[in-house]
């Protein structure tokens, strides 16, 4: 039951999957609130990192 749980990323409330993948009290996006499993083989741990630089460089230059 857990893994169809997901949280609104409008108002934050949580809610079950559904088709549309829409929060039933505000219409938001439904989200997977779980952050990923941790490996200390990170075969995408690359191209995370160029993500977040260039995410951070948007955002503080």
């Amino acid at each position: 039951m857990t893994k169809y749980l997901q949280k609104c990323e409008n108002c934050n409330k949580y809610g079950l999957l559904n088709p549309e993948s829409k929060c039933r009290y505000c219409g938001g996006k439904l989200i997977n609130p779980r952050p990923p499993k941790y490996s200390p083989i990170d075969k995408y741990g690359k191209y995370r990192m160029e993500y977040f630089k260039e995410d951070f460089e948007k955002k503080f230059k």
